[in-house]
């Protein structure tokens, strides 16, 4: 031990020297990887959390990717994220392909409802197609709420369109306005649609009893809160991709997912006042990750932020399915303990250790070309990372 810590005393004190000190004494014998990796080694060495005293532990590398933005344009509505007063939460003008995510909690004391106006804007007629969709029951219940609409947009059961003459407004889905809010209760939904023509989407809370379209003749915009999560963000597919195939003889591989290092936040604009805002979570965005392996490989969803509550969908072969993350409990990640930064930055930049402390939702065993779809749920922390185990 003593020699051990001679050595990391020696390392961590040429790093507090200048880059020409560290080049001519020791930088030249390590690489970043080989640094990063005895950091992590000696804070587990030296300062090991409990678990780690009594648990095994092994090294896992990040797998290198490539990452493709595609699709059309999100609109987001988060903020405000509770709702003290009826409005106009969010809107925006969009033509094409497009989604919209809204996540709203009803911060009063009185009942409401919560809906997506659609208004054809052009001087044609257009049809609005909605291809997939989903509106949970309101709940106290966050997590419940968060991981349902997962489970149900993953489904792809919902297949809808309706016409719109120029200048009409209808609502984007009639049950929105048959929910009602109670007090302290969030309201969450996805949908994906399609018009020709461009077309001006509100998303509104309004009280119970009023009629939506009567209540926007008069409605005011609300103002954001200081998360500023709301906005409008061009191509809301993300596909990730292996650039290798992934070979379980080389080890444990794992990639990030919305960490905003490997794997950025978007960047938009709030059409309500044209400020630039950033989606902090991808909220909304749809990921394809797209695996190849040579062997038989089992595939875990970790979270590293926290109680995490969702769904991915898997496609492989002939086969594919909607998992809940987790299968047999609603949520799970509360009892992952903090990271310290360093262990933070480590994984980040490459490596990072395999243990049974980590909370692990299994998604199952492939080999070959495997595909999931993923996205972050509402009221779940984030980040996640995908692990790749040898399962043979």
């Amino acid at each position: 031990m003593k020699s051990w810590m001679k050595f990391f005393k020696m390392f961590f004190k040429m790093k507090s020297k200048s880059d020409e000190k560290i080049e001519s004494e020791f930088g030249k014998l390590l690489s970043e990887k080989l640094k990063i990796f005895l950091i992590l080694t000696f804070q587990l060495i030296i300062f090991p959390p409990f678990h780690l005293l009594v648990q095994a532990q092994t090294l896992m590398h990040k797998l290198p990717v490539e990452v493709i933005d595609t699709g059309g344009t999100l609109l987001l509505s988060d903020s405000p994220e509770y709702v003290r007063r009826d409005g106009i939460l969010y809107t925006d003008t969009v033509s094409g392909d497009a989604r919209i995510f809204f996540y709203h909690l009803n911060d009063t004391t009185e009942r409401k409802k919560i809906a997506v106006i659609v208004e054809n804007v052009s001087d044609k007629s257009t049809t609005v197609e909605i291809s997939r969709g989903a509106f949970a029951a309101p709940s106290e219940n966050y997590f419940a709420v968060g991981k349902s609409i997962q489970e149900i947009y993953m489904q792809d059961n919902l297949h809808d369109s309706f016409k719109l003459k120029s200048r009409e407004r209808k609502i984007l889905q009639p049950e929105m306005d048959l929910t009602v809010i109670n007090p302290a209760n969030l309201a969450c939904g996805v949908y994906d649609f399609y018009s020709k023509q461009p077309v001006q989407i509100f998303v509104l809370m309004y009280p119970a009893d009023s009629e939506p379209l009567n209540f926007l003749m008069t409605a005011d915009i609300l103002p954001k809160d200081e998360h500023r999560l709301r906005g409008t963000f061009k191509r809301c597919n993300r596909s990730i991709k292996l650039q290798k195939i992934f070979n379980p003889a080389d080890g444990i591989g794992y990639i990030l997912i919305c960490d905003d290092v490997n794997d950025t936040f978007k960047k938009g604009i709030d059409a309500t006042d044209n400020s630039e805002v950033v989606n902090a979570g991808n909220y909304g965005i749809n990921y394809t990750l797209d695996f190849q392996t040579k062997k038989l490989t089992r595939f875990y969803l970790c979270p590293l932020g926290g109680i995490y509550a969702g769904a991915v969908k898997f496609k492989c072969n002939d086969g594919f399915g909607v998992i809940p993350t987790p299968q047999d409990k609603l949520f799970f990640g509360e009892k992952t303990p903090p990271e310290s930064e360093s262990v933070r930055i480590a994984r980040e930049e490459g490596l990072a250790f395999f243990t049974n402390a980590l909370e692990i939702s299994e998604l199952g065993n492939f080999s070959g070309r495997i595909f999931f779809e993923y996205s972050p749920p509402g009221a779940s922390n984030l980040p996640i990372q995908i692990i790749l185990f040898p399962a043979e």
